[in-house]
C-alpha cells in the first residue's frame, strides 16, 4: 500500500481530532475525529476561524499566542500536551488535551499549525470529583 494512502487513512479515521489551520487561524482541515468531538462537520468547520470552538473568555490569550508563534516560528509547546476547554457545536464544554505541529514551507516560512486533540472530559470530571472528596475528608479530619 502506498504511504500517502496510509497517511490519509490515519488522518481520516483517527478517533482523535486532527485539524490544520493557516497563518490567520482559519481551519483548512478537519477530520472525522474533530466532527465527533466538537460536533461540526468538516463542511461547517473548514473556512471558519478557530474561534469556532475556543471559549470566548480564552480567545484573547489564544490569539496573542497564535500570532506570536506565526510571526516567530517558535513555540514553547514543541513537546508535551496542552490542556484547554473547548466549546462543542451544541454549546457544551469539552476538556481537551492536544499537541501542536508547526507547519512551514520549504523556505522555513510559517504556513500554519496542526493540532491533534483528545477529549478528556470524563477524566477531568473524575479528577474534579476526587479533589472535592479529598477536600471534604480534609475538613472532617481537621474538625475531628
Amino acid at each position: 500500500m502506498e504511504l500517502t494512502v496510509l497517511l490519509q487513512q490515519t488522518l481520516d479515521l483517527s478517533q482523535d481530532a486532527i485539524l490544520i489551520s493557516d497563518r490567520e487561524g482559519i481551519i483548512c482541515y478537519w477530520n472525522a475525529g474533530a466532527e465527533r468531538i466538537i460536533g461540526y462537520t468538516a463542511d461547517e468547520a473548514i473556512g471558519q476561524s478557530l474561534d469556532l470552538f475556543i471559549p470566548e473568555k480564552l480567545r484573547g490569550r489564544h490569539w496573542e499566542g497564535y500570532h506570536r508563534v506565526m510571526a516567530s516560528g517558535e513555540t514553547k509547546y514543541k513537546t508535551g500536551l496542552l490542556s484547554s476547554p473547548g466549546i462543542r457545536k451544541d454549546g457544551s464544554q469539552v476538556s481537551l488535551e492536544f499537541s501542536m505541529v508547526l507547519l512551514k514551507d520549504e523556505n522555513g516560512t510559517m504556513q500554519g499549525c496542526a493540532s491533534i486533540m483528545r477529549d478528556v472530559t470524563e477524566r477531568w470530571l473524575k479528577e474534579k470529583e476526587l479533589k472535592q472528596r479529598l477536600a471534604e475528608c480534609e475538613v472532617k479530619l481537621a474538625a475531628g
